[in-house]
């Protein structure tokens, strides 16, 4: 049994997401590229992480990621910070309005999938659904649901957290 003919149309359904993502990210007005979004919706599903493990996890070097966060921190989307346990990594987490944005453009796409769905007529056995997460799983992502509770928690402050005040790039304290 050949798997191409599904490789194709996971292609296709994947140039597909991407557009989808880019279309939202224009109509809500973010002033954010693909590859910023993507780190947002890293740390929203995954929590604060230290920057060498999101650096991995985006397939970038650690110069690459720190230039990208520091337009976040500029942007108010992301801050760093140390852990009082571990004083010698960079942590990075989403400020209230990284994650504000990030469910903003979840649930835009949400509707937009939703239209789609509805204008062409598709439904889903459960097999399928079976199918679609455990493809979700098999890319190391969550599914819808799983990934809304992380969402939820993604920019509470972090225990053993202290932001960095040392940098020029420091968040500025939330009021």
């Amino acid at each position: 049994m050949t798997t191409e003919p599904l490789v194709e149309a996971l292609l296709a359904v994947s140039r597909s997401m991407v557009a989808l993502a880019a279309r939202n990210l224009t109509a809500l007005g973010a002033d954010v590229t693909l590859p910023q979004y993507r780190t947002l919706v890293l740390l929203a599903g995954g929590g604060p992480q230290r920057s060498a493990v999101l650096a991995r996890e985006l397939g970038v070097a650690p110069s690459t990621l720190t230039r990208m966060c520091d337009r976040l921190v500029r942007k108010s989307l992301i801050h760093r910070f140390h852990r009082h346990n571990d004083r010698r990594s960079i942590w990075l987490g989403l400020t209230p309005a990284g994650r504000d944005l990030v469910g903003h453009v979840m649930r835009a796409r949400r509707h937009e999938l939703e239209a789609i769905v509805r204008s062409a007529g598709l439904t889903a056995a459960p097999r399928e659904l079976t199918l679609l997460h455990a493809f979700v799983r098999a890319a190391g992502e969550l599914p819808d649901e799983e990934w809304w509770g992380r969402w939820e928690a993604s920019a509470d402050p972090v225990e053993g957290a202290q932001a960095m005040r040392t940098s020029r790039l420091a968040p500025k304290p939330l009021t």
